[in-house]
């Protein structure tokens, strides 16, 4: 050792530091790759994914090889620090000489090479994997029996180190992601992705016409009264029911009955001839669940029942859908029939209208976990059926109660968040 000059042993020492930089960093790099990007270039044939993917199916061979080469390197280091001070001052710098390899050790071979692995883990970690995979083959022995003890302690303890796969990521997981996507994924799109993942949490009754509200054909009625109410229909399919919305017959396509009408064929009886079966859907019926079942039965309409058979509303495809693409139409004062827009920039709701449905029209964010109605959510609030008049604050949106009726509120005045404080009516019950 005493033959091999000063400046060699600089130099060594100077490789090896790089060298514990290099496996610091490939260990960070690995670990930080986001995997479905990675999946993703290696099956789009990216060598270097593919040998980091290949190695990560492993990662206690990963650690194996990064930490058998690390301690190596770094002993190696600490001795060639060790002998650089004992040419330079002898034995009184050895501990200064000791302190001061640990601090170079720390700082150039794992603070600094981690982080910029961690800042880019690609431009490092796929490298690297050029590296590992031979290195791997070369100290395979080694590596196995160092990982067949370790593995066998983790056995000790209830851990296999088999083959393992990234977990998939959770509904919530991958809204985050969505979220996150900014500028990669236009704002329109990520809406729409949004809609797609909030499918299985919303409801057949969060987004149906409500009983009182279904627009149908009494096959009782006087026959002028129908005909009027079917060329006036702005439905594409109309329930027909007899007596009652309880006692529903089925559902009649426009273009049937217009066809008939045409003709100067249309009488009852071959109103009753050209319907079509009601198809009813239990109510808490995921949307998800239930745009599969429009699907496979082949419908677009469909009448939502409790556990007694009793109809509580009615729900169509294009209803399920406007869920994920939203309206179709652009005007926010426009898109909901049930809201108009004032002078003052408040808008009276009527109180019947879903709340889902209004948030969406509207881009407001009133509470939709309660009540399925705006009527809903203020009798739930004041626990009361409030007076014309009454003046109240839901979620940071100041609303007053303009009309009721014996049991429900009728309309509502809702001033949005954004309104001039000085406007914005006291909250009271």
């Amino acid at each position: 050792m005493n033959n091999i000059p000063l400046w060699a042993l600089i130099v060594a020492l100077i490789v090896l530091v790089i060298l514990s930089a290099f496996f610091s960093a490939s260990e960070t790099g690995l670990y930080s790759l986001n995997h479905y990007r990675m999946r993703h270039l290696a099956r789009a044939g990216h060598r270097g994914a593919v040998l980091a993917n290949r190695l990560m199916q492993r990662p206690d061979r990963i650690i194996g090889i990064v930490l058998l080469g690390n301690n190596l390197i770094n002993s190696f280091a600490t001795a060639v620090a060790l002998l650089i001070a004992l040419r330079i001052g002898g034995d009184s710098v050895v501990l200064v000489a000791t302190i001061l390899i640990a601090l170079l050790l720390l700082i150039f071979g794992e603070v600094a090479p981690k982080t910029l692995a961690a800042l880019n883990p690609e431009r490092v970690a796929f490298p690297a994997a050029f590296v590992f995979t031979p290195l791997l083959k070369i100290f395979y022995p080694v590596v196995w029996l160092v990982n067949l003890v370790a593995n066998a302690i983790l056995w000790l303890f209830g851990t296999r180190s088999n083959r393992i796969t990234t977990p998939s990521m959770s509904r919530e997981e991958l809204r985050s992601v969505v979220m996150e996507a900014g500028g990669l994924i236009p704002k329109r799109h990520q809406k729409m992705l949004l809609g797609i993942l909030d499918l299985e949490k919303i409801t057949v009754e969060d987004i149906m016409v409500p009983r009182g509200e279904i627009d149908g054909i009494d096959i009782t009625a006087n026959w002028n009264e129908i005909m009027a109410q079917l060329r006036s229909s702005q439905h594409t399919r109309v329930p027909v029911y007899e007596g009652g919305i309880d006692d529903i017959l089925g559902f009649v396509h426009a273009r049937e009955f217009l066809h008939l009408v045409a003709r100067g064929k249309l009488t009852r009886e071959r109103l009753r001839a050209i319907l079509r079966e009601p198809y009813f859907i239990p109510e808490g019926t995921s949307l998800q669940k239930q745009l599969m079942n429009f699907q496979s039965v082949k419908r677009r309409i469909g009448l939502v029942v409790d556990e007694y058979g009793d109809i509580q509303g009615l729900v169509t495809l294009e209803d399920i859908l406007e869920e994920v693409v939203g309206e179709f139409t652009s005007d926010p004062a426009a898109q909901h029939r049930d809201v108009y827009k004032e002078a003052d920039g408040s808008y009276l709701v009527n109180g019947s209208v879903h709340v889902r449905a209004l948030n969406r029209a509207m881009n407001w964010s009133l509470p939709t976990a309660g009540p399925k109605t705006l009527n809903g959510l203020i009798l739930e609030y004041l626990e009361s059926i409030p007076q014309p008049g009454t003046s109240l604050k839901i979620a940071d949106y100041p609303m007053e109660i303009v009309q009721t009726t014996g049991s429900a509120v009728k309309t509502v005045r809702i001033q949005p968040k954004t309104a001039v404080a000085s406007t914005v009516p006291e909250e009271h019950k």
